[in-house]
């Protein structure tokens, strides 16, 4: 179970994708600018990543290493077509909001990495693992990049919703700051750049925090002396 447990805090703390690799930024930094948004498009790259390292997994001995990245991308490219149509078919407003990044997901270096450097080197069950917790840890990213800019630049949390469920789900819409007239610029691109900056900041100083603990001794006592 070590090895398990390793893959999920690497995709989600060590080796997160989007503040510690900074892979795929330029769905991170166009996408989020609301919450809905960036936790969809990463859950959709999370559902390929997953798909990707289980499907070249159990074939990765069969695949010569002269075509072994052509192939990666075929296969890529027809889970994310999958992933593409469903959402199209199902969450239509959804999908016209998040346009070019989904199919873009074909092109993004976490996917190929992730094939490339895990699943291709491991078996099936960890290679699956692998390829889910990372895109979960940019699901992570997204979501809380997105929400910041969401409250800083509207005033509000997880508008979109009835994108994704039906005009029902307006009312799970939340007002943060209530007669809020806007902040433009949380919302433009430079936005996205500071909050990526901030989340990045706010990680390395959790590490360094957790680091410093972790060095300190146990206990400043000296040991009681025999009688």
């Amino acid at each position: 179970m070590s090895i398990y447990k390793e893959i999920t805090v690497n995709g989600l703390w060590k080796q997160n994708p989007g503040v510690v690799q900074l892979l795929g930024l330029c769905p991170t930094l166009a996408v989020t600018t609301t919450a809905v948004n960036g936790i969809s498009l990463g859950l959709a790259t999370a559902l390929v990543m997953a798909a990707s390292n289980g499907t070249i997994s159990p074939v990765r001995k069969l695949v010569p290493s002269e075509i072994r990245v052509p192939v990666f991308i075929l296969v890529i490219a027809a889970l994310v077509s999958i992933i593409d149509m469903s959402i199209n078919a199902f969450a239509h407003p959804l999908h016209k909001v998040l346009g070019i990044f989904i199919p873009l997901i074909v092109v993004n270096c976490i996917v190929l990495a992730r094939v490339e450097s895990f699943a291709a080197k491991n078996t099936f069950a960890p290679s699956v693992l692998d390829g889910f917790m990372m895109g979960l840890g940019l699901t992570l990213v997204l979501g809380f990049l997105g929400g910041i800019r969401e409250v800083v630049g509207k005033g509000t949390l997880f508008s979109g919703m009835d994108l994704v469920f039906g005009p029902a789900a307006k009312n799970i819409v939340l007002t943060v700051i209530p007669d809020y007239h806007g902040f433009l610029f949380a919302v433009l691109p430079p936005g996205a750049f500071l909050g990526l900056g901030a989340l990045i900041a706010l990680r390395n100083w959790a590490e360094v925090r957790n680091s410093k603990k972790t060095d300190m001794p146990q206990s400043n006592l000296k040991p009681a002396l025999n009688h």
